[in-house]
């Protein structure tokens, strides 16, 4: 590859770019719009809900009866874990709601002893914790009279999953991030490819010194600039303007980068497989939407019933909002690796195969 031929493209498309305005909205303008609707409201959630329990005063009968019967509601479902760190185990999973009984439970009651129970919840699925919230504090209340008659024993206190600071727009942050890693390369690669071949100009970039993996590889530079930028921009609308506890950290930059190298190729390749304009859109359409809408982007992949969260996983998408949530909320490098390691993979196959797979002439 020649580093003069992939610059001289790369600052031919980028003017062209800028002259698009439909290109500069929904690159540069349109995560702000995202942030700012986001970031005045946003809802979700679903029942019964699954509380992950940490019970510390196991095997006391009397916990594990307050399990049962807040099993019993209804409205929630028990699953015990034994993770010690459960705030984080409920971050890296995803997970809504978890709940620690703490040890001496069962002899606080029997001594008229308050004791105060621990609930992680997710900001970013408030209906969920809400539901797990009351859920809780109605059998703790009737554990209380049946105990003291009445006088308030059981407490629970709050907390979000992960930290104190933590609020919806700062899980929405990295979820909008991937959106627009996504949205941006892959619909604009699609057109492109189909658009080209029918104007010919595939064919006169064959009369150039340019190769293929040059021209991609211009395209690629230029959507990681392009996802630099937004970025940049959806982070500062979210610290600046709705006060985001996201941190901008050196493990966000492999999700940046391989991020665009990635969905450029993948566009490149879905194009490359269309005859027309027409049905270039199409492919596009069907590659993106579901990946736009199951990945976690905008509602949380715990939610989802169990084989729609397994589809999630086979989402090349899911990898990257999953890593962007471990480095920018807990800074947990460690935790993104494999998250890294997936996209790095599917992106030099995906690069591989788009270049192997497009023609600058027609057959």
């Amino acid at each position: 590859m020649n580093p003069n031929r992939i610059f001289a493209d790369l600052v031919v498309f980028a003017r062209g770019y800028f002259r698009n305005p439909i290109g500069l909205f929904f690159s540069l303008f349109f995560p702000i719009i995202l942030v700012s609707i986001f970031g005045v409201i946003f809802s979700s959630g679903s029942s019964p809900v699954t509380i992950h329990v940490v019970n510390q005063d196991s095997p006391s009968n009397t916990s594990i009866q307050f399990l049962s019967d807040l099993n019993k509601t209804g409205a929630v479902n028990v699953e015990l874990t034994s993770d010690g760190d459960l705030s984080g185990f409920l971050a890296s999973n995803s997970y809504p709601v978890g709940l620690i009984i703490p040890k001496g439970f069962a002899a606080a009651l029997a001594n008229h002893t308050p004791i105060a129970l621990t609930m992680y919840g997710n900001p970013q699925d408030p209906t969920s914790v809400g539901i797990a919230e009351s859920a809780v504090a109605t059998v703790g209340n009737d554990y209380s009279y049946r105990a003291a008659n009445s006088t308030p024993i059981v407490f629970l206190q709050v907390h979000p999953v992960g930290s104190t600071l933590f609020t919806s727009i700062d899980y929405l942050v990295p979820g909008l991030i991937g959106f627009s890693i996504l949205t941006s390369p892959m619909f604009s690669m699609v057109e492109i490819s189909a658009s080209y071949r029918k104007d010919g100009l595939f064919r006169q970039l064959s009369l150039t010194p340019l190769t293929k993996g040059e021209w991609l590889t211009a395209k690629i530079l230029w959507y990681i600039v392009l996802t630099f930028i937004s970025a940049g921009v959806m982070v500062g609308m979210g610290v600046f303007v709705f006060h985001a506890h996201v941190t901008l950290v050196v493990g966000l930059l492999p999700f940046l980068i391989l991020g665009p190298v990635f969905f450029v190729a993948l566009g490149m390749l879905a194009g490359s497989l269309a005859k027309t304009v027409e049905t270039a859109a199409v492919i596009g359409n069907v590659v993106t939407f579901p990946m736009m809408f199951l990945s976690g982007t905008f509602f949380p992949v715990a939610l989802f019933p169990e084989p729609w969260r397994t589809v999630a996983h086979y989402l090349p998408l899911f990898y990257v909002i999953d890593g962007m949530d471990r480095v920018m909320l807990f800074n947990n490098l460690a935790g993104a690796l494999p998250d890294i390691a997936f996209i790095a993979v599917a992106s030099v196959l995906t690069f591989i195969a788009a270049v192997l797979t497009f023609r600058w002439r027609a057959e």
